[in-house]
């Protein structure tokens, strides 16, 4: 396994692994978890070399504490990847390294992906996103570049970017990965105590029963019930709701034929923020 840490010593990884083969891309800010690990697994599987980057990213943070408390494990996260392979090019920049003098996002026009949910409460969070992510892939040019379904609207807004800035690259939506209690993998599980780490199970419990109901019920009686729901438990706060159009992002006003739809949440469970989602249809 190489780790490198200059924009440089990519680049000479990078042209000792042959440019004629696959190349394949996993996006990381680090604190590497069994869900990372799937998107890892599945780039070894679709290409020849694979860079995992491992960057956390400061222009995606709309509040300084939540980065301030974010995890950096490289030594950890190295370790968890030499289990998987000894073939990988690990990418671990700081900061200046990538923004150089000054640490900023560029500006977007996401056509009102990023307008909704995560947008809405995080100002200025995908302009961030996007800006580390079209970086990473000029720098890096894979073939394919992975990333988890658990950030969905991430992942729409990411295949929006490569298509307005024509980069050439294949962009690849992998399964969200679950504890064995249901809740979604995430960095920032490692935040809660044991106890809330159980409770908040309760969030995919509530999104598996929106399911069934969105067989028969509306979006907005859908909605209505998941808030309810939420408002029976004292230490999980729902933050928002939204069922959207899987394309647009667009919100549910009345369900159509042939389009796919899927809801999403933001729930605090002990100040520690956690998203998830499900494919209702």
């Amino acid at each position: 396994m190489i780790l490198v840490k200059t924009e440089k010593e990519l680049k000479s990884s990078l042209v000792s692994s042959n440019k004629n083969r696959r190349l394949g891309l996993v996006p990381t800010m680090g604190a590497l978890h069994k869900g990372h690990l799937s998107l890892v697994k599945r780039a070894l599987s679709e290409n020849d070399t694979v860079v995992v980057s491992i960057f956390v990213n400061p222009t995606q943070f709309d509040n300084k504490e939540d980065l301030d408390k974010y995890p950096q494990t490289l030594d950890a996260d190295m370790g968890l990847l030499r289990q998987i392979s000894n073939d990988l090019i690990v990418f671990a920049p700081a900061v200046d390294e990538v923004y150089k003098k000054e640490v900023r996002s560029k500006s977007y026009d996401f056509q009102g992906l990023d307008k909704v949910m995560e947008g809405a409460f995080r100002e200025g969070h995908f302009d961030g996103v996007g800006t580390i992510i079209e970086t990473l892939l000029k720098l890096v040019a894979p073939d394919r570049a992975y990333f988890g379904e658990k950030d969905f609207q991430q992942l729409q807004i990411i295949k929006k970017l490569v298509q307005i800035q024509k980069i050439p690259v294949a962009i690849v939506g992998c399964p969200i990965v679950r504890e064995t209690s249901g809740l979604a993998m995430s960095s920032r599980n490692e935040r809660l105590s044991k106890t809330t780490r159980n409770k908040a199970s309760f969030i995919f419990k509530v999104l598996r029963t929106a399911k069934k109901k969105f067989g028969t019920k509306s979006a907005n009686y859908v909605s209505d019930w998941v808030q309810g729901q939420f408002k029976e438990q004292a230490d999980l706060e729902l933050e928002y709701i939204m069922i959207t159009d899987v394309e647009t992002l667009s919100p549910v006003k009345r369900k159509q034929q042939n389009r796919k739809y899927r809801a999403f949440v933001a729930v605090y469970a002990d100040g520690v923020r956690l998203v998830d989602n499900i494919a209702l249809n």
